[in-house]
């Protein structure tokens, strides 16, 4: 199973799921980010990284801009954000069927957005990183209880 995470510049939310979800080091689950107007190459903001390290988890990352190897890649394409969402689904109409945001893939009821600590304290980023944890660990649930 290949995963996807998907937010605007993949240097905050989207590196975040990726590393949590790498951390569980499932067998036969993959896992990339991008972002939409990422800028390749780029860094990780601090106050990501710090958090990442906090957690514990040995994590090192360079933005990358979505692709359509990527895309095509990827069994499942998780944004986090509807307007992420409706953007990877107009320039890849082709993937719509595997393009979810996060939160509506592994909870269908409530906002669908993950909260963007971009510009924010570590703090933030810390309530970022918890939202994305309790997400990640929901999507690892359903993917083993579609096996």
């Amino acid at each position: 199973m290949n995963i996807y995470f998907v937010c605007t510049g993949n240097t905050c939310r989207s590196p975040m799921a990726e590393a949590i979800f790498q951390s569980h080091n499932k067998e036969g689950m993959d896992v990339r980010s991008a972002g939409i107007y990422a800028m390749e190459d780029g860094d990780i903001s601090e106050n990501a990284k710090q958090v990442i390290r906090e957690a514990g988890i040995d994590f090192t990352h360079y933005s990358r801009q979505v692709n359509e190897e990527d895309i095509r890649w990827a069994d499942l394409v998780l944004t986090m954000t509807t307007a992420h969402k409706q953007m990877i689904m107009q320039a890849f109409p082709f993937a719509a069927d595997k393009i979810f945001t996060l939160k509506e893939y592994v909870r269908p009821y409530g906002s669908h957005d993950v909260s963007d600590p971009f510009g924010g304290d570590a703090h933030m980023y810390r309530q970022t990183f918890l939202e994305l944890t309790q997400l990640t660990n929901e999507l690892h649930m359903k993917l083993n209880e579609e096996e």
